[in-house]
């Protein structure tokens, strides 16, 4: 008998008729295996709290965290329920009474440990515990959310404290595909991906896993599996690198429209300027993606452009316009009408002329490159956001991802 982690996202439970569906499948694992189910507010909860939030103009972290948490409380209470109508032992777990412990970094919590030892327990007069994600508990005893993508977190943290066999993720998709069914007719379904190509579509624009939770899985070696838990199809694995028999050169193209390009132009080519702005930025927790330098032909000013997530870009501006004043420029341009295109592919690492043909391919497309960043399998551009389809379909053919292999 195996120890499987099954995860639940918004769209999976976002009603009654869909957390029936979800109390079916686990019912089906539980005659195998002994099952964790970790689940997420309905489908919009978490947002309407939000917006509670923001009317009230509330300031509180503690009783905020309260209320952004309530949602997955209701989800656990419904399908333990269920369950048990259908005469299976469960019982329903908060983030506290694990405990899963956190730091008291509020809405945006890190997971510090997990009582292993009481979730064994529970396991042990039990088939299935329904677990909510997205919260946990800090060292004062205060309720503390994981912030987005925390539910994934939640569940892989779970599986890797209880060295579960398996990660099982169901959302509203079959899997991961190579690009985004929306835009590409005939993107494929992936059947095994690398954590580290799932790290690179996670952080480039793919919204089926997030980033913290495919990072968590990846550091402990905890087997994920994409599905639908709408549909019955196959879906896709997160493993290792070793286990994967053959490497494609390429495995996926995305997109993220959720970066602003901001330029400051006609700064001096001296040394010491750019690590002041990026200075700045660090100082303030902007991140920094893409960044370009271009000198004059005189040699003395230089222009300098990088991209902020979108809702950055404000604050980034306010601190680069009022604490660059003892360093002249002459101008300092925002502009959130770009997006960022990736291919990514472990096979990158040994084959040459992947970047030539992305290059290439938009050219044809007469689509202009404004930056470019590179890791050792993955490549990124940022172009205007009217091209964004027509990049990803034109990338999408010239890579073949379109046939089955």
């Amino acid at each position: 008998m195996s120890l499987i982690v099954m995860k639940f996202g918004g769209t999976s439970v976002a009603n009654l008729k869909r957390i029936s569906n979800v109390a079916n499948i686990v019912v089906k694992e539980a005659k195998k295996n002994k099952v964790i189910v970790v689940l997420s507010a309905m489908a919009g909860f978490t947002n309407k709290m939000q917006n509670y939030i923001d009317d009230i103009n509330s300031e509180e972290k503690h009783e905020n965290d309260l209320i952004l948490t309530a949602g997955e409380n209701i989800s656990v209470g419904i399908l333990s329920a269920l369950l048990k109508k259908r005469k299976i032992k469960s019982i329903p777990l908060l983030g506290w009474q694990v405990p899963i412990i956190t730091d008291g970094n509020f809405q945006k919590a890190t997971i510090l440990n997990i009582d292993n030892l009481r979730i064994k327990k529970f396991l042990k007069k039990n088939d299935v515990i329904v677990l909510a994600g997205f919260q946990g508990i800090d060292m004062n005893g205060n309720i503390t959310s994981l912030g987005r993508g925390g539910s994934d977190t939640t569940a892989v943290a779970i599986a890797s404290s209880v060295k579960a066999d398996r990660c099982d993720i169901y959302t509203d998709v079959d899997g991961v595909f190579s690009s985004d069914p929306n835009i590409v007719k005939h993107a494929r379904k992936i059947p095994k991906l690398a954590f580290e190509e799932m790290l690179e579509m996670s952080s480039t624009g793919a919204k089926v896993l997030h980033t913290r939770s495919v990072e968590l899985a990846m550091k402990n070696n905890v087997v994920l599996q994409v599905l639908s838990s709408i549909t019955k199809k196959n879906g896709t694995f997160i493993v290792d690198e070793k286990k994967l028999i053959e490497q494609e050169i390429v495995s996926g193209v995305s997109y993220s429209k959720n970066d602003s390009k901001i330029t400051i132009s006609g700064i001096p080519d001296k040394p010491g300027i750019s690590a002041r702005i990026f200075g700045l930025l660090a100082d303030n927790n902007i991140n920094v993606d893409m960044i370009v330098q271009n000198i004059s032909q005189d040699g003395i000013s230089a222009n300098i452009t990088f991209t902020v997530p979108n809702n950055e870009v404000k604050l980034a501006k306010f601190i680069l316009s009022n604490k660059l004043n003892n360093i002249k420029y002459d101008s300092l341009k925002t502009n959130k009408n770009v997006s960022k295109i990736s291919v990514i592919g472990m096979g990158m690492m040994s084959q040459s002329g992947v970047a030539q043909k992305m290059f290439k391919t938009l050219a044809d497309k007469s689509i202009n490159i404004l930056a470019i960043s590179t890791s050792e399998i993955k490549i990124s551009v940022l172009i205007d956001v009217k091209y964004t389809n027509i990049a990803v379909k034109s990338l999408h053919k010239a890579y073949k991802l379109n046939i089955k292999k």
